[in-house]
């Protein structure tokens, strides 16, 4: 996330008592952060969570700045419990970001373990041990709905805050149910399936439904994606 001299307590200082946050320290005209800002956000977003990036613009947020007494930059620091526990200045190389960030995520736990072997009996042990745990739920409603259970699926998700993943599964989830076989549609029928419900989105909410649905099983980047979006826009406003 960007952070601000105004946002800087709540996103990074307070968020650090419950994740590990990295500040990313960096200006516009700065040729190095510009290399080494993608392999940061790269690094943090392996992590799958377990450790957060804010990156903070030192021209427009000097109070950030003086807080770290920073004289050059990239310069980045761990901060754990609102306190600094590692740090760099300039670029390093891409395998000592890596380890800079890997050296903040917690090991992975018995529940992480079982995700990562994958089968349905794994993802569902690892929910036992922890029922909120979203790489297993999202693993296992993933099954579901490749074994036709959209219910099922639907159900599981319902336990989670939304996350982008999640969206997904659930309109495929939800199109299972309605009988729709997004992965054996083929190009030309989608569209004239979107075409279709696009002529009664106004006043058929299911219609509109499986619509939206349609549309987030293609993905943001199928470039249709955009375009139909557009379309319900204008047709609904």
């Amino acid at each position: 996330m960007d952070v601000t001299d105004q946002t800087f307590q709540t996103d990074v200082l307070d968020r650090s008592a419950t994740v590990p946050v990295i500040v990313d320290l960096w200006a516009p005209w700065c040729g190095p952060c510009k290399t080494l800002g993608p392999m940061i956000e790269k690094a943090v977003a392996d992590t799958g969570g377990a450790v957060e990036l804010a990156k903070v613009n030192v021209d427009d947020n000097p109070a950030v700045a003086r807080a770290f007494n920073v004289q050059s930059i990239p310069a980045v620091f761990a901060l754990r419990d609102g306190q600094v526990v590692d740090q760099f200045i300039g670029a390093i190389p891409e395998a000592q970001i890596t380890a800079f960030v890997q050296r903040l995520a917690p090991a992975p736990s018995e529940a992480d373990n079982l995700v990562a072997t994958g089968d349905e009996a794994s993802l569902r042990q690892a929910l036992e041990l922890e029922p909120d745990h979203a790489g297993a739920t999202e693993g296992l409603a993933r099954l579901l709905i490749d074994h036709g259970d959209g219910a099922g699926a639907l159900a599981l998700l319902a336990r989670l805050p939304e996350t982008e993943t999640g969206r997904v599964l659930a309109a495929e989830a939800r199109l299972l149910e309605a009988g729709v076989d997004v992965s054996g549609t083929d190009r030309a029928d989608m569209e004239a399936k979107l075409d279709e419900l696009l002529e009664r989105v106004r006043d058929d909410d299911a219609a509109r439904q499986e619509f939206v649905d349609l549309l987030e099983a293609m993905g943001a980047d199928d470039p249709r994606t955009k375009e139909y979006r557009r379309a319900l826009t204008a047709r609904l406003y």
